[in-house]
């Protein structure tokens, strides 16, 4: 496993955070089902899956884009009016944008990385 790296995100209006797609998008109810959402989709591919067979070849998809990583962690909290999300994760950050914007769209932005 590579290096693992903690990603530090804030989410303005996380009541309101889609993604474009409702078959993939969350609909939870606040950090905790956030935080176990996004931790689901990066500990198993199903999320991925779903996304792979909603496309013209599903079987030309890199599997490299499937990746998981079971250890990932993600803790999510509201402070100043924003949700506050650190994840824990080996996979490159690619993989975790890729994972955010399915189930919440552009409503995220990444504030630090640190080497976890």
């Amino acid at each position: 496993m590579g290096s693992r790296n903690h990603y530090y995100l804030s989410i303005a209006d996380l009541a309101h955070a889609r993604g474009s797609e409702p078959a993939l998008s969350w609909d939870g109810a606040g950090p905790a089902d956030f935080a176990a959402a996004l931790e689901e989709a990066l500990h198993s591919p199903a999320l991925f899956e779903r996304w792979r067979a909603q496309q013209p070849e599903p079987d030309e998809v890199d599997p490299a884009l499937g990746a998981t990583d079971a250890q990932a962690q993600v803790r999510a909290q509201v402070a100043d009016l924003l949700v506050e999300v650190d994840v824990l994760t080996s996979l490159p950050m690619s993989l975790l944008r890729q994972r955010l914007n399915w189930l919440i769209g552009a409503a995220w932005q990444l504030r630090d990385v640190r080497q976890g």
